[in-house]
């Protein structure tokens, strides 16, 4: 029965863009095998269910054939179909369409609106025909 690393098929079906990222992930614990947590020398075989949680989702992979060589992306439904249930995809609907909202406040940048409105706050339009000229001369 052919056999493949978890690392190298993950790379090779194009769930991770280099090796390195996919034995990383593994290293991480974002992947798993039916079920079960891996390290990136874990050999796979035809019908492994492999998890890997690229947050905010978890995808979920069927392996068809263990390969270890890359693949065109043509020929990557030969080698694997993808299982990930429609919640999960909503999942990450959802967060695409809260975009920023989730940056908590006071950290990071601010954004142009936060910087506009800020800017509203700190140069009122009063201060514009404000008289700055003093008479400190006692009398």
């Amino acid at each position: 029965m052919p056999e493949a690393r978890i690392d190298k098929w993950m790379w090779a079906v194009r769930i991770f863009k280099t090796r390195t990222i996919a034995a990383e992930a593994c290293k991480k614990g974002r992947v798993t095998i039916n079920g079960s947590l891996v390290k990136a020398a874990r050999m796979i075989k035809p019908g492994d269910v492999i998890q890997v949680r690229k947050p905010p989702i978890t995808y979920s992979f069927k392996v068809l054939q263990p390969i270890e060589k890359r693949v065109g992306a043509k020929l990557v439904p030969e080698v694997m179909e993808n299982v990930t249930t429609p919640d999960q995809y909503e999942l990450l609907e959802m967060s695409k369409v809260s975009g920023f909202v989730d940056r908590a406040r006071g950290t990071g940048r601010p954004t142009k609106k936060d910087r506009r409105s800020l800017e509203g706050f700190t140069t009122p339009e009063s201060m514009d025909d404000f008289d700055f000229d003093f008479d400190f001369e006692e009398k």
